[in-house]
């Protein structure tokens, strides 16, 4: 008998089983995802290419943006240095996390490359070159 359960807290007891599935069901799934990265757009406006990357809270000194050979990555190291003293946190959450992304750009220049960043967006612009010939014919004898 004692591990009958009332009809009037039945409805409780049944819920509280379940709780742990609830919550998870209802955090959002962008949350749940564990892809630590930033939106990046790259458009072609003609005679260059405009590539531009949403860093809302970092900092300009945080974010490294480089073209190897035809490849532009923007790499970004957010750490959270200030130690607030005399707080007595129960919780708290740090905004540190690293990020990389790339693209390639066949025809991407390596001089005249600018780049901006404002209101925690950075665009780079990268100048197109003159495609070289990639293909030698060779003639037969």
């Amino acid at each position: 008998m004692s591990g009958l359960i009332p009809y009037d807290r039945y409805d409780r007891a049944l819920r509280r089983a379940f709780d742990p599935f609830d919550s998870f069901f209802s955090t959002p799934l962008a949350a749940l995802s564990t892809d630590d990265s930033f939106k990046m757009n790259v458009e072609d406006a003609g005679d260059a290419y405009v590539v531009s990357a949403e860093l809302p809270g970092v900092k300009r000194e945080e974010i490294d943006v480089e073209l190897n050979e035809g490849r532009l990555s923007i790499s970004v190291e957010k750490k959270e240095t200030e130690e607030e003293k005399g707080k007595n946190y129960l919780h708290k959450e740090t905004t540190e996390w690293r990020a990389s992304r790339g693209v390639y750009l066949k025809d991407a220049a390596t001089s005249g490359l600018t780049a901006k960043f404002e209101n925690g967006v950075l665009n780079v612009n990268i100048p197109k070159q003159e495609e070289k010939a990639n293909v030698t014919k060779v003639t037969i004898d």
